[in-house]
């Protein structure tokens, strides 16, 4: 928002052309900057600006586009947007609207969008990379590479309801399908095992769990390097769960600080005890700060107060809140662990959505490859085109349209 040292205005449609006439005088040639003044409908100088001028379709929305590079004052906007106004079927665009109108156009696909969204909220370096593989196409050029199989596929049996006196066919195309529906399947199957973007997104959940008084909140405060829960002597101080969300050498985290586990008479100690369980329940990854034979499983084991005497007889990772002692070992420790529940750098991370439409697709393919009706299994052939045309928004996606679109901000 204004004020800025540059302003841009983008205006897109069938109006776009008519704008520049207006507002310049006369459109500069096509993808090329031109330095010129804008005058309003009472020949007043709006400002000096540069002016760019694309037909469409070959454009960011898919139609006529222009843009004017502002000084970014907020009188000097204000009065361009303004002298845009008056002009007759020009109005504000709605957020997300330039995104809508290039999927609607065919610029881009639904994935391609998404990707967009991503990357406009990525705040660590593997989710820019992993939302520009999206928005670049990514998933868009897997999906047409599935099309293509289930195409062909259904092609083949085409072939053999057309041609069934034809031995050849009939002879072939059973076990020639088959084995082209496992390839296919296990394509699908390899990506959806592969890490998904909601941990990319959202962080890791790094929960800190273990019995009373362990150090849990020291330990949290240590880790996110500022005082964010209540460190005291007094058993079951920590009542809730207390959630901090860190980057860690460009590695997105989410640290849960939780309440000492124990039996206890107190109804709100109680509730913080259940909440504490329901958050190891749900963690990505744990960290233990108890006896060792209570751990839950693939926990990191923690011995806290390392600088006190009697945690020499303790096996784990020895670390001290109070010195320093073995933190800097622990963050690698959790980096390392947390890198291998990440998609790797660059990589198609799928989120629900994706996995959800693939897992249908799946079961398509699982019951084709058991049918023995070549209509049966055609028909299951193009279930799966259709549940991929979800997956880039060809069809049955209206709903999440307006949500993905209206995440986006005005001008994009």
């Amino acid at each position: 928002m204004p004020p800025a040292g540059i302003a841009i205005v983008r205006i897109s449609g069938p109006k776009a052309g008519t704008v520049l006439d207006r507002l310049v005088g006369k459109r500069p040639p096509p993808r090329l900057a031109s330095y010129r003044v804008l005058r309003d409908d009472q020949d007043a100088i709006l400002d000096h600006a540069l002016i760019l001028w694309f037909p469409g379709p070959a454009t960011a929305t898919g139609e006529d586009l222009a843009e004017f590079h502002l000084h970014g004052g907020r009188a000097v906007v204000a009065a361009v947007l303004e002298a845009i106004g008056a002009i007759n079927e020009t109005r504000p665009a709605e957020a997300g609207e330039f995104t809508r109108r290039a999927f609607e156009n065919g610029r881009i696909d639904l994935s391609e969008a998404e990707g967009l969204t991503e990357l406009l909220a990525a705040e660590t370096e593997n989710q820019r990379q992993s939302a520009l593989a999206l928005a670049e196409g990514g998933l868009g050029r897997r999906v047409n590479t599935w099309q293509a199989a289930l195409l062909s596929m259904s092609a083949q049996l085409e072939a053999e309801l057309d041609f069934s006196d034809e031995g050849d066919v009939l002879e072939r195309a059973p076990n020639e399908l088959q084995s082209r529906i496992g390839t296919l399947a296990d394509d699908l199957t390899s990506l959806l095992a592969a890490p998904g973007a909601e941990r990319l997104r959202d962080g890791i959940r790094v929960v800190l769990a273990g019995p009373t008084n362990s150090g849990k909140s020291s330990l949290f405060n240590s880790l996110i390097d500022r005082d964010a829960a209540i460190v005291s002597n007094i058993a079951g101080t920590t009542r809730d769960r207390i959630e901090a969300p860190i980057a860690l050498d460009g590695i997105p985290l989410v640290l849960i600080d939780t309440a000492g586990l124990r039996e206890s008479a107190d109804e709100i100690e109680s509730i913080g005890v259940a909440r504490a369980r329901d958050a190891i329940s749900t963690a990505d990854l744990i960290l233990w700060l108890g006896a060792s034979w209570q751990a839950p499983e693939g926990a990191i084991q923690v011995i806290p107060k390392s600088d006190r005497s009697g945690s020499e007889t303790q096996t784990g990772l020895r670390v001290s809140s109070h010195t320093g002692e073995g933190i800097a070992e622990l963050k690698e420790k959790l980096l390392g662990r947390a890198r291998n529940l990440l998609p790797k750098p660059g990589a198609l991370a799928l989120n629900q959505r994706h996995r959800s439409i693939l897992a249908e697709v799946l079961e398509e393919l699982e019951v084709a490859s058991h049918a023995t009706d070549a209509l049966i299994i055609a028909e299951h052939f193009r279930m799966a085109r259709d549940h991929l045309d979800r997956l880039t928004g060809k069809s049955g996606v209206e709903d999440m349209l307006d949500a993905l679109f209206g995440n986006l901000c005005i001008g994009k």
